[in-house]
């Protein structure tokens, strides 16, 4: 990696933030280089998207300097960033889904002739130079809804070109890229490096940062823990600045599985719409069965279909060897199964309701009272009991969801399922997003689940994840089961094989 010059390109310095009953960020200090990768890693919550959030003019701090080109500036707001030359690419694109790619690429800049009319022609030839530049291949002139997220997430960056953006803030870029898409992900950034831009990048995959970054800024509760070359940062003393501990076991140790445990969930030919193709398999009680598989297998159809969130077309679902007749998700639900959702603010949760709120939601039943009251106080009790044993970070029950962190959001969205035990759990990408001491946290609540005589059933697209938190393992290729490991048989070469192959030899 080429050595950055020695002048940052920004600095931030002693930035602080509050919210109500939160200390955000307490005296950040930040730089980025021209030309380099700078890593910013930290638990959920830590105050990353905070800080990202002020320097893209989203959020003003309480106190604290921004300087660009050792001037210090003002930014009031996002056309203040832009001006400077500061791009952010968020999680949830910014993209307008019924505009062609360059439309998107041009937003905000579009060439006027004379009259005051758009100029399509030139629009559509500056998205192309952009593009070009880039090294990329892009249909410029279709709907951007109708891409791929790899090919959407291209857009953004063209957008950021063409905007002459000399600092990129990219937030948790590969997090739902194939290991392909990640490969031109990262040449992509290298060819930006090259330009001079400097990048800021935030990611709790630790395990590419060496890949990519030449420098890495570790936050915990809003202050800088450390940081320094990657180079010179191995991952175990990454893990340890943002949790604060050791961290001698990434995965727990899993209870044997009883060979005599009963059958909790048995699938027979399953079928929904074109991606599930008679699908055919059993989970037991205390075991976590992984499901992978590459993206667009089926995985997550298949989830849906058992939950009837996607009523099946044909096939049958048994709990307990009773068959399941599931008319929608309300039925499921009385039955004992519980769908963690890989997306978790869109479906997983409504995020303008409290915490209490999304906790009891599912369950009103046990909180009415005569002529449709709710119990208040039992509602309170069951939620502050949940808070605390799935150590939420809030100042209150009554906080929003919407103002939780994604970590803390993805256990709002368990505690749900965890005030009436369910027999049966669906985990549909249950850590995509969230740090690796929320993870953990997860994975021991998986565990326990399971140690409860639960059947998991858990959807992962990180092979090690499915590969350390397994009892067997369900390869989906195609919306069909291409085979089933178990733990010893398990080896990355063998469930890719299974997931890549067209008759499956593994």
């Amino acid at each position: 990696m080429p050595e950055p010059v020695a002048a940052p390109l920004l600095e931030m310095r002693g930035i602080s933030k509050s919210f109500p009953g939160v200390r955000a960020l307490d005296g950040v200090s930040f730089e980025i280089r021209a030309g380099e990768v700078h890593a910013l890693v930290g638990e959920n919550g830590a105050g990353k998207s905070t800080l990202m959030k002020i320097l893209a003019g989203a959020q003003p701090a309480d106190a604290g300097e921004i300087v660009i080109d050792g001037k210090a500036v003002q930014i009031a707001g996002p056309r203040d960033a832009e001006r400077y030359g500061i791009a952010m690419i968020y999680q949830e694109f910014n993209l307008v889904p019924q505009l062609d790619v360059a439309a998107n690429v041009m937003l905000g800049r579009e060439p006027v002739r004379a009259g005051g009319w758009l100029d399509g022609g030139a629009a559509r030839a500056v998205a192309a130079a952009a593009v070009k530049q880039l090294g990329l291949e892009l249909p410029l002139t279709r709907p951007v809804g109708r891409l791929a997220v790899a090919q959407q997430q291209m857009v953004e960056i063209a957008k950021a070109l063409v905007r002459k953006a000399r600092v990129l803030v990219m937030d948790e870029p590969t997090a739902a890229l194939t290991d392909r898409e990640i490969d031109h992900l990262f040449e992509t950034i290298r060819v930006l490096r090259e330009r001079g831009v400097g990048i800021v990048y935030i990611s709790h995959r630790l395990e590419e940062l060496p890949r990519i970054a030449d420098r890495i800024t570790v936050l915990r509760d809003g202050r800088v823990v450390g940081g320094g070359r990657v180079a010179e940062l191995p991952q175990h003393e990454m893990i340890r600045l943002m949790v604060g501990r050791e961290m001698d076991q990434y995965y727990p140790s899993l209870p044997p599985l009883d060979p005599t445990a009963p059958v909790v969930l048995s699938v027979r030919d399953l079928r929904s719409g074109n991606a599930v193709r008679g699908v055919s398999f059993e989970a037991h009680a205390g075991e976590i069965l992984g499901m992978a598989g590459l993206v667009g297998a089926g995985r997550t159809e298949i989830v849906r279909a058992i939950a009837a969130a996607d009523v099946p077309s044909g096939g049958e679902v048994l709990i307990d060897g009773k068959p399941l007749h599931a008319r929608g998700p309300r039925d499921t639900i009385a039955a004992g199964i519980a769908l963690v959702t890989e997306d978790r603010k869109g479906q997983g949760l409504v995020l303008d309701m409290s915490i209490r709120e999304n906790v009891s939601l599912p369950h009103l039943e046990l909180f009415s009272r005569r002529f449709g009251f709710v119990d208040r106080v039992g509602e309170r009790r069951a939620t502050r009991g949940l808070v605390q044993e799935l150590r939420i970070r809030t100042p209150s029950i009554e906080q929003r969801a919407r103002n939780l962190s994604g970590g803390n959001q993805q256990k709002v969205v368990l505690a749900k399922w965890l005030t009436e035990r369910a027999r049966l759990f669906l985990f549909d990408e249950p850590t995509r997003g969230i740090d690796v001491g929320a993870k953990s946290e997860i994975y021991e609540l998986m565990v326990e689940l399971s140690k409860q005589g639960a059947a998991v059933v858990m959807v992962s697209s990180e092979l090690p994840e499915v590969l350390g938190m397994s009892h067997r393992i369900v390869v989906v290729r195609d919306g069909t089961i291409a085979g089933v490991l178990t733990r010893e048989e398990a080896t990355r070469e063998r469930v890719m094989s299974l997931a890549t192959t067209a008759h499956g030899a593994a």
